[in-house]
């Protein structure tokens, strides 16, 4: 048995201004994680960002294909007055 040290048992030494920036880089990995997380679940946060994106792509829409967006338009209405109706007619139909 021999008392020789190889690269991979010896312990690493290191100055103490590498220990701080990888301390430092250590901190900013963690913030930014956090951060992340914290913005997949802030879901008031969600629900704003992807109903400005929605209003957005809307917007677009009427610039580049007012037609489109008509349609679009009338489709819902369509399905909305179609909901209503059955809705009445089936409180109606139960009484």
């Amino acid at each position: 048995m021999s008392t020789d040290k190889t690269p991979e048992t010896t312990p690493e030494h290191r100055s103490t201004a590498e220990l701080r920036a990888d301390a430092t880089r250590a901190r900013a990995a963690l913030a930014g994680t956090l951060d992340a997380i914290e913005y997949k679940l802030n879901v008031p946060k969600q629900i704003k960002i992807n109903t400005r994106r929605f209003t957005l792509g809307l917007h677009r829409l009427g610039d580049d294909n007012p037609a489109a967006l008509a349609g679009i338009a009338l489709a819902a209405a369509a399905t909305v007055g179609t909901c209503v109706w059955w809705g009445v007619k089936t409180v109606l139909d139960r009484r």
